[in-house]
């Protein structure tokens, strides 16, 4: 279960302001289907008559939401591990599943032009703005089961709840419920292409974006019975006068709520992200006739340079000065990754003649991320020009 230390722990995402009472009922359900559905350690023991008592109904929201989310992990494109791309084959078996619930639930299905589920239902106003719960179906590589899963099943769940108790066709304004087709950007490496078409941001020029096979996105529509043009795409734009707001459940994918022996934590914000490719040129040799003195080595400037990275990161107030866009908060959240590494020619008795690596840099306030970022390539630059190798920092 890669990249998720604990699966019990989630965070959400939601705004509860100027809500009917329904609406608040309808978030409600789905935080209670995350704590039925949690067995952390220490944590809710539930009485399945009192939990029905108080709505909570166990057998749907804890019960089946569990067997699903079991269910849908093994859907899967890979043998042994959960992988489940862009409209690959698991991903449209994933997505008639969830079509499948949605339905069950009393909701009206329908799939867009980019592959994205949704489920909706009018409740008493269809023209209202409508209320969207989601997360994505598709998987990073040996992924764990709760991402992106989660999210879709915890809201199916509620409104499957409501429509048991005769309340489903009763909330004030419409619900939908989407399940993004791509959100990792693993096939493509290009992220959002679900959210960024209903969002309305995503190019034209997304279409001819290639996998490793040289296969096009839109070349993965049309074989999908999508039509993948210009005009397909606009269509599935949503009016942001017709959104109201937008709840998303989520795995933690990471320690914080569990060292604190807490199940659920609401989120104050998204990190920004920014990617870069970092190059560092040296001089090629023999690993046994060139001397220390005389070397250029990239390899050994890359490491200090990621541990120089580790540093920054690890304690920014010693590179960059405080102050109102740079607190306690910011820093705590400042996260920077080294995820891959390669060089050429790669031999374990050649001195590299290039070595390349990424950088996964993340914080909750970008302009304290862009003056990391700064800081970053200045450091990069002048250490490169120490050690007398070339550097080249790409996005």
């Amino acid at each position: 279960m890669a990249s998720c230390t604990r699966k019990d722990n989630v965070s959400v995402n939601v705004n509860l302001t100027t809500t009917s009472l329904l609406s608040r009922f309808l978030v409600l359900f789905i935080v209670s289907s995350i704590a039925s559905a949690s067995h952390f350690t220490g944590g809710i023991a539930l009485d399945d008559a009192k939990t029905r008592k108080n709505g909570l109904f166990p057998e749907i929201l804890r019960d089946e939401a569990v067997a699903r989310l079991k269910e849908l992990g093994k859907v899967t494109d890979a043998e042994g591990y959960l992988e489940r791309t862009f409209l690959s084959p698991a991903s449209a078996r994933a997505g008639d599943l969830i079509r499948s619930w949605m339905e069950e639930a009393g909701l009206r299905t329908w799939v867009d032009q980019i592959g994205n589920i949704h489920g909706r239902v009018e409740g008493m106003n269809a023209s209202a703005e409508a209320l969207l719960i989601g997360s994505h179906l598709d998987t990073v590589i040996d992924a764990g089961i709760y991402d992106g899963a989660l999210g879709i099943i915890c809201a199916v769940s509620a409104l499957k709840v409501l429509k048991s108790t005769g309340k489903l066709g009763k909330l004030s304004r419409p619900v939908e419920v989407i399940a993004f087709s791509d959100e990792e950007g693993v096939r493509f490496q290009s992220t959002f292409l679900g959210s960024a078409a209903i969002s309305g941001i995503l190019p034209i020029t997304a279409l001819q974006i290639s996998d490793r096979s040289g296969v096009t996105v839109q070349n993965v529509l049309k074989e999908n019975s999508f039509e993948a043009t210009k005009e397909s795409l606009l269509q599935i734009k949503y009016d942001p006068q017709s959104v109201w707001g937008y709840i998303e459940v989520h795995i933690e994918q990471g320690p914080v709520l569990e060292s604190l022996g807490l199940p659920l934590g609401v989120v104050k914000g998204i990190a920004g992200q920014t990617r870069l490719k970092v190059t560092v040129r040296g001089s090629q040799g023999h690993a046994g006739t060139v001397p220390m003195s005389m070397r250029q080595d990239p390899m050994a400037a890359s490491a200090e340079l990621i541990v120089l990275l580790e540093s920054l990161c690890k304690h920014p107030e010693n590179f960059i000065s405080y102050d109102g866009h740079c607190n306690g908060f910011t820093a705590e959240s400042l996260v920077c990754t080294v995820g891959e590494i390669s060089t050429w020619p790669s031999a374990s008795n050649v001195i590299p003649g290039e070595v390349n690596f990424t950088v996964d840099l993340r914080a909750i306030d970008d302009m304290a991320r862009e003056s990391v970022l700064f800081e970053l390539a200045n450091q990069i630059y002048q250490t490169c020009d120490r050690r007398s190798v070339s550097c080249v920092i790409e996005p």
